[in-house]
């Protein structure tokens, strides 16, 4: 199938060209105009990778960057920010709030293209199988929503799954209470610090041996490592 690129900005000119030059180039390409559009799009169906403009008519063009990150659905969609602005400080902003490259206006499409197929070449190694197996026999499979230790299931919450499946795909690295709700609820839901280690709690209880592997780094939040 071909690999589907979205593009947000709001130049005319500049769309049909970034469409026409993707297109003959193997990839599906939709452009859009004002954030409207695009939110609406990407919530029906999500790209492979999205090209986006900074300066909107309807919106910010660093929070839509910062949002779609902070949201488990849309996080791992790679996102080339394409503006005008080309101060290090903007190029600074945009890649801290999650974007995967940034490219100033003007532009060559030959260095664009090879820019979206290097950050989808890191995302194809980046993603987490749907069933990640550990080293210490834990094994998570996302699709069917179970987990096993040592070939033995484990019956888990949904919010507990949520959380052992973020600690677990990233070993070795710490969340806060705050990012852990931010990374699985966006603060959508009324969830609070207390919460996370209450489900941290029961979590370890139900994994038995295995909840050794989730550390609670003091001060600080948690982690897992095996």
């Amino acid at each position: 199938m071909l690999k589907e690129i979205y593009i947000l900005e709001d130049d005319i000119e500049i769309q049909k060209m970034l469409k026409n030059y993707f297109e003959k180039n193997g990839f599906s390409a939709k452009t859009f105009g004002n954030a409207e559009g695009f939110l609406f799009e990407i919530r029906r169906k999500k790209p492979d990778v999205i090209l986006l403009d900074l300066m909107l008519p309807d919106a910010d063009g660093i929070e839509i960057c910062r949002n779609l990150k902070s949201k488990e659905d849309f996080s791992k969609i790679p996102i080339i920010i394409i503006s005008a602005k080309t101060q290090e400080m903007e190029r600074v902003i945009g890649l801290e709030v999650g974007a995967d490259d940034y490219v100033c206006k003007p532009f060559s499409l030959r260095e664009l293209l090879a820019r979206v197929k290097a950050v989808l070449r890191r995302q194809e190694r980046k993603e987490a199988p749907e069933v990640l197996k550990l080293k210490c026999g834990l094994v998570i499979d996302s699709e069917k929503h179970k987990v096993y230790f040592k070939e033995k299931e484990i019956n888990l919450s949904s919010t507990e799954f949520k959380i052992l499946k973020l600690l677990a795909s990233n070993p070795g690295s710490v969340f806060s209470r705050e990012k852990i709700i931010e990374r699985l609820w966006n603060y959508e839901k009324d969830i609070y610090e207390r919460t996370i280690d209450v489900h941290i709690k029961n979590l370890r209880e139900k994994l038995k041996e295995a909840g050794s592997f989730i550390k609670n780094i003091r001060g600080v939040g948690y982690t897992f490592e095996e």
